[in-house]
Protein backbone atom coordinates (compact mmCIF):
# COMPACT_ATOMS: atom_id res chain seq x y z
CA UNK A 1 0.00 0.00 0.00
CA UNK A 2 1.39 3.39 -1.04
CA UNK A 3 1.55 6.03 1.70
CA UNK A 4 0.08 9.35 0.44
CA UNK A 5 2.52 12.24 0.60
CA UNK A 6 0.60 14.38 3.13
CA UNK A 7 -1.18 11.55 4.93
CA UNK A 8 -0.17 12.51 8.49
CA UNK A 9 -1.18 16.13 8.00
CA UNK A 10 -4.57 15.16 6.56
CA UNK A 11 -5.39 12.68 9.32
CA UNK A 12 -4.31 15.08 12.06
CA UNK A 13 -6.45 17.88 10.62
CA UNK A 14 -9.51 15.65 10.15
CA UNK A 15 -9.58 14.74 13.89
CA UNK A 16 -11.09 11.32 13.18
CA UNK A 17 -14.03 10.40 15.42
CA UNK A 18 -14.73 6.81 16.41
CA UNK A 19 -17.59 5.42 14.29
CA UNK A 20 -17.71 8.70 12.35
CA UNK A 21 -18.45 8.56 8.62
CA UNK A 22 -15.67 9.62 6.23
CA UNK A 23 -15.59 9.69 2.46
CA UNK A 24 -12.34 8.94 0.63
CA UNK A 25 -13.15 10.47 -2.75
CA UNK A 26 -9.93 9.24 -4.40
CA UNK A 27 -9.37 5.80 -2.89
CA UNK A 28 -6.29 4.93 -4.96
CA UNK A 29 -4.26 2.37 -3.07
CA UNK A 30 -6.17 2.88 0.15
CA UNK A 31 -3.70 4.92 2.21
CA UNK A 32 -6.17 7.48 3.58
CA UNK A 33 -8.92 4.91 4.08
CA UNK A 34 -6.65 2.63 6.09
CA UNK A 35 -5.48 5.49 8.30
CA UNK A 36 -9.08 6.55 8.98
CA UNK A 37 -10.08 2.95 9.76
CA UNK A 38 -7.13 2.65 12.14
CA UNK A 39 -8.50 5.66 14.05
CA UNK A 40 -11.94 4.03 14.37
CA UNK A 41 -13.73 5.78 11.52
CA UNK A 42 -16.00 4.25 8.87
CA UNK A 43 -15.13 4.85 5.22
CA UNK A 44 -16.84 4.95 1.86
CA UNK A 45 -14.10 4.88 -0.78
CA UNK A 46 -14.65 6.03 -4.37
CA UNK A 47 -12.39 5.53 -7.36
CA UNK A 48 -12.98 6.07 -11.06
CA UNK A 49 -10.44 3.40 -11.98
CA UNK A 50 -11.76 -0.12 -11.23
CA UNK A 51 -8.23 -1.48 -11.19
CA UNK A 52 -7.51 0.71 -8.17
CA UNK A 53 -10.07 -1.12 -6.06
CA UNK A 54 -9.63 -4.59 -7.56
CA UNK A 55 -6.95 -5.46 -4.99
CA UNK A 56 -9.50 -4.99 -2.21
CA UNK A 57 -12.00 -7.67 -3.20
CA UNK A 58 -11.95 -9.14 0.29
CA UNK A 59 -14.19 -7.62 2.95
CA UNK A 60 -12.68 -5.07 5.31
CA UNK A 61 -14.77 -4.06 8.34
CA UNK A 62 -16.19 -0.52 8.14
CA UNK A 63 -14.98 -0.03 4.54
CA UNK A 64 -17.19 0.07 1.47
CA UNK A 65 -15.75 0.65 -2.02
CA UNK A 66 -17.59 2.07 -5.00
CA UNK A 67 -16.44 2.53 -8.59
CA UNK A 68 -17.47 6.04 -9.61
CA UNK A 69 -16.57 9.63 -10.37
CA UNK A 70 -16.09 11.96 -7.41
CA UNK A 71 -17.93 14.58 -9.44
CA UNK A 72 -21.00 12.53 -8.44
CA UNK A 73 -20.01 12.38 -4.78
CA UNK A 74 -23.35 13.60 -3.42
CA UNK A 75 -25.30 11.04 -5.47
CA UNK A 76 -22.94 8.20 -4.52
CA UNK A 77 -23.09 9.03 -0.81
CA UNK A 78 -26.89 9.15 -0.81
CA UNK A 79 -27.25 5.97 -2.88
CA UNK A 80 -25.16 4.19 -0.26
CA UNK A 81 -26.94 5.84 2.68
CA UNK A 82 -23.57 7.25 3.77
CA UNK A 83 -24.30 10.81 4.87
CA UNK A 84 -23.97 13.22 6.52
CA UNK A 85 -20.24 12.66 6.92
CA UNK A 86 -17.64 14.05 9.28
CA UNK A 87 -15.13 14.63 6.52
CA UNK A 88 -14.13 14.16 2.90
CA UNK A 89 -10.65 13.62 1.47
CA UNK A 90 -9.61 14.38 -2.11
CA UNK A 91 -6.06 13.52 -3.23
CA UNK A 92 -5.71 14.66 -6.84
CA UNK A 93 -2.47 12.88 -7.64
CA UNK A 94 -2.07 9.68 -9.63
CA UNK A 95 -1.27 6.57 -7.65
CA UNK A 96 2.07 4.85 -8.09
CA UNK A 97 0.22 1.81 -9.45
CA UNK A 98 -1.43 3.89 -12.17
CA UNK A 99 1.88 5.40 -13.20
CA UNK A 100 3.93 2.20 -13.17
CA UNK A 101 1.45 -0.56 -14.06
CA UNK A 102 -1.62 0.78 -15.87
CA UNK A 103 -0.04 0.87 -19.33
CA UNK A 104 -2.10 3.95 -20.24
CA UNK A 105 0.68 6.43 -20.92
CA UNK A 106 0.40 8.53 -17.77
CA UNK A 107 4.19 8.87 -17.45
CA UNK A 108 6.41 10.54 -20.06
CA UNK A 109 9.10 8.01 -19.12
CA UNK A 110 7.08 5.05 -20.44
CA UNK A 111 7.92 5.77 -24.08
CA UNK A 112 6.37 2.60 -25.54
CA UNK A 113 3.00 2.93 -23.81
CA UNK A 114 -0.05 4.02 -25.83
CA UNK A 115 -1.34 7.59 -25.56
CA UNK A 116 -4.46 6.68 -23.61
CA UNK A 117 -4.52 8.58 -20.28
CA UNK A 118 -8.04 7.52 -19.28
CA UNK A 119 -8.69 7.04 -15.57
CA UNK A 120 -11.59 4.78 -16.51
CA UNK A 121 -11.67 2.66 -19.65
CA UNK A 122 -15.39 3.47 -19.86
CA UNK A 123 -14.39 6.98 -20.97
CA UNK A 124 -14.54 7.27 -24.77
CA UNK A 125 -12.04 10.11 -25.25
CA UNK A 126 -8.30 9.32 -25.28
CA UNK A 127 -5.15 11.40 -25.55
CA UNK A 128 -4.41 9.69 -28.86
CA UNK A 129 -7.70 10.91 -30.32
CA UNK A 130 -7.10 14.48 -29.20
CA UNK A 131 -3.58 14.60 -30.57
CA UNK A 132 -4.55 13.19 -33.94
CA UNK A 133 -7.92 14.81 -34.59
CA UNK A 134 -8.48 18.22 -33.02
CA UNK A 135 -7.28 21.42 -34.69
CA UNK A 136 -4.11 23.35 -33.96
CA UNK A 137 -6.02 26.08 -32.11
CA UNK A 138 -7.85 23.47 -30.05
CA UNK A 139 -4.57 21.75 -29.14
CA UNK A 140 -3.13 25.09 -28.10
CA UNK A 141 -6.18 25.73 -25.89
CA UNK A 142 -5.83 22.31 -24.23
CA UNK A 143 -2.14 22.85 -23.45
CA UNK A 144 -2.43 26.49 -22.39
CA UNK A 145 -5.64 26.16 -20.38
CA UNK A 146 -4.79 22.94 -18.58
CA UNK A 147 -1.10 23.47 -17.85
CA UNK A 148 -0.07 27.05 -18.73
CA UNK A 149 2.84 25.66 -20.79
CA UNK A 150 4.62 28.65 -22.37
CA UNK A 151 5.55 26.64 -25.48
CA UNK A 152 1.98 25.49 -26.15
CA UNK A 153 1.81 27.16 -29.55
CA UNK A 154 5.08 25.64 -30.77
CA UNK A 155 4.18 22.18 -29.49
CA UNK A 156 0.72 22.26 -31.07
CA UNK A 157 2.27 23.32 -34.39
CA UNK A 158 4.81 20.47 -34.31
CA UNK A 159 2.10 17.91 -33.55
CA UNK A 160 0.08 19.06 -36.56
CA UNK A 161 3.14 18.66 -38.79
CA UNK A 162 4.02 15.24 -37.37
CA UNK A 163 0.54 13.75 -37.70
CA UNK A 164 0.34 14.60 -41.40
CA UNK A 165 2.89 11.86 -41.99
CA UNK A 166 2.25 9.48 -39.10
CA UNK A 167 -0.31 9.36 -36.33
CA UNK A 168 0.95 9.84 -32.79
CA UNK A 169 0.51 6.45 -31.14
CA UNK A 170 2.93 6.22 -28.22
CA UNK A 171 4.34 8.29 -25.41
CA UNK A 172 7.64 8.46 -27.31
CA UNK A 173 5.89 9.96 -30.34
CA UNK A 174 4.62 12.82 -28.17
CA UNK A 175 7.88 13.48 -26.32
CA UNK A 176 9.71 13.58 -29.66
CA UNK A 177 7.29 16.26 -30.85
CA UNK A 178 7.90 18.27 -27.69
CA UNK A 179 11.68 17.95 -28.12
CA UNK A 180 11.55 19.19 -31.69
CA UNK A 181 9.18 22.05 -30.85
CA UNK A 182 11.32 23.52 -28.07
CA UNK A 183 14.74 22.37 -29.27
CA UNK A 184 15.71 20.30 -26.25
CA UNK A 185 14.61 17.62 -23.82
CA UNK A 186 12.68 19.28 -20.98
CA UNK A 187 11.11 17.15 -18.25
CA UNK A 188 9.05 20.08 -16.99
CA UNK A 189 7.54 20.63 -20.43
CA UNK A 190 6.76 16.91 -20.66
CA UNK A 191 5.02 17.01 -17.26
CA UNK A 192 2.90 20.00 -18.20
CA UNK A 193 1.81 18.64 -21.59
CA UNK A 194 0.99 15.21 -20.16
CA UNK A 195 -0.92 16.92 -17.34
CA UNK A 196 -2.87 19.00 -19.85
CA UNK A 197 -3.90 15.97 -21.87
CA UNK A 198 -4.85 13.90 -18.83
CA UNK A 199 -6.94 16.77 -17.45
CA UNK A 200 -8.75 17.13 -20.78
CA UNK A 201 -9.36 13.41 -21.31
CA UNK A 202 -10.83 12.97 -17.82
CA UNK A 203 -12.52 16.40 -17.51
CA UNK A 204 -10.67 16.77 -14.22
CA UNK A 205 -11.23 20.45 -13.47
CA UNK A 206 -14.99 20.30 -13.99
CA UNK A 207 -15.26 17.12 -11.91
CA UNK A 208 -13.25 18.75 -9.12
CA UNK A 209 -15.65 21.71 -9.03
CA UNK A 210 -18.65 19.36 -8.95
CA UNK A 211 -16.99 17.17 -6.33
CA UNK A 212 -16.32 20.08 -3.98
CA UNK A 213 -19.90 21.33 -4.29
CA UNK A 214 -21.22 17.83 -3.66
CA UNK A 215 -18.92 17.31 -0.68
CA UNK A 216 -20.17 20.52 0.92
CA UNK A 217 -23.73 19.18 0.68
CA UNK A 218 -23.05 15.90 2.46
CA UNK A 219 -20.79 16.98 5.33
CA UNK A 220 -22.09 17.87 8.76
CA UNK A 221 -21.89 21.38 10.18
CA UNK A 222 -18.24 21.82 11.15
CA UNK A 223 -17.34 18.93 8.85
CA UNK A 224 -13.99 19.15 7.07
CA UNK A 225 -12.89 18.76 3.47
CA UNK A 226 -9.20 18.04 2.85
CA UNK A 227 -7.85 18.49 -0.67
CA UNK A 228 -4.31 17.59 -1.75
CA UNK A 229 -3.38 19.21 -5.07
CA UNK A 230 -0.28 18.84 -7.23
CA UNK A 231 -0.32 21.90 -9.47
CA UNK A 232 -1.41 25.53 -9.32
CA UNK A 233 -4.54 25.19 -11.45
CA UNK A 234 -6.06 22.58 -9.14
CA UNK A 235 -5.06 24.61 -6.11
CA UNK A 236 -6.70 27.73 -7.60
CA UNK A 237 -10.02 25.88 -8.00
CA UNK A 238 -9.94 24.78 -4.35
CA UNK A 239 -8.93 28.23 -3.13
CA UNK A 240 -11.74 29.90 -5.06
CA UNK A 241 -14.28 27.34 -3.88
CA UNK A 242 -13.43 27.95 -0.23
CA UNK A 243 -14.69 31.53 -0.58
CA UNK A 244 -18.29 30.50 -1.25
CA UNK A 245 -21.52 29.44 0.49
CA UNK A 246 -20.57 29.21 4.13
CA UNK A 247 -17.39 27.30 3.37
CA UNK A 248 -14.18 28.71 4.77
CA UNK A 249 -10.51 27.73 4.69
CA UNK A 250 -8.98 26.40 7.88
CA UNK A 251 -5.52 27.35 6.67
CA UNK A 252 -4.99 30.72 4.94
CA UNK A 253 -1.96 29.29 3.20
CA UNK A 254 -1.77 25.68 1.99
CA UNK A 255 0.27 23.15 3.92
CA UNK A 256 3.26 22.31 1.75
CA UNK A 257 5.29 19.15 1.38
CA UNK A 258 9.04 19.71 1.62
CA UNK A 259 10.28 16.14 1.38
CA UNK A 260 10.22 13.21 -1.02
CA UNK A 261 10.51 12.93 -4.78
CA UNK A 262 10.23 15.96 -7.05
CA UNK A 263 6.57 15.45 -7.93
CA UNK A 264 5.72 14.98 -4.24
CA UNK A 265 7.27 18.35 -3.38
CA UNK A 266 4.55 20.07 -5.42
CA UNK A 267 1.83 18.70 -3.13
CA UNK A 268 -0.31 21.25 -1.27
CA UNK A 269 -3.01 20.60 1.32
CA UNK A 270 -5.98 22.93 1.72
CA UNK A 271 -8.47 22.36 4.53
CA UNK A 272 -12.02 23.64 4.33
CA UNK A 273 -14.66 23.61 7.08
CA UNK A 274 -18.43 23.90 6.78
CA UNK A 275 -19.63 26.70 9.04
CA UNK A 276 -22.40 25.96 11.51
CA UNK A 277 -24.86 28.55 10.21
Amino acid sequence: MHTPVLLDQVIEAMEIKKNGLYLDATFGEGGYSQAILDKGGKVLGIDLDPEQISDFKFSIPNLKLVEGNFGDIEKIAKENNFFPVEGVVFDLGLSMKQISQSGRGFSFKKINEPLDMRMSLKTEMTAKYLLNHISKSELFDVFAKNSEEINSQKIAHEIIIKRQFKKLETVGDLTNCIDKAIGEQDNNAYKRIFQALRVQVNDEFENLKKGLIGAAKIIKDDGKIAVVTFHSLEDRIVKNFSKTQGIKPLNKKPIMNRRGKSFEKSAKLRLIIKDNI
